[in-house]
């Protein structure tokens, strides 16, 4: 006895789910010729200090790119796994509720708020 051909479902295939925003590669520096470690973290990373180690060049200055989707983002850098320090060159902060200050990246917001390449 033959077994019975299966037929193929007609039934249309899943449309593939759209795709978040594209992500943005972040550079993110820090100078400190003595560190011996830094990390960037923020909410990004849910604040991990062991999320993003940076590079160290010859000179001191420490590097790391990160894909960010747009948006608004809060960090630090931790120095030696202890010190959790500002971005000096970054002037944009916002208080946090350790009485200390967080620095802020916007990352593909336009001055007027609407989101799209900010370079």
């Amino acid at each position: 006895m033959k077994e019975p051909v299966k037929k193929k479902s007609s039934s249309p295939r899943p449309t593939r789910t759209q795709k978040g925003p594209k992500k943005e590669s972040v550079v993110f520096e820090y100078f400190d010729p003595s560190a011996q470690v830094v990390t960037v973290v923020g909410d990004f990373n849910q604040w991990n200090p062991q999320g993003k180690p940076m590079k160290r060049d010859a000179g001191g200055l420490w590097k790391v790119k990160v894909l960010l989707a747009p948006g608004t983002y809060q960090y630090k850098f931790v120095v030696n796994g202890e010190r959790w320090e500002e971005d000096p060159l970054n002037l944009q902060r916002v208080m946090n509720e350790h009485g200390t200050f967080n620095s802020v990246r916007n990352v593909g917001i336009n001055v007027d708020g609407s989101f799209g390449p900010t370079s």
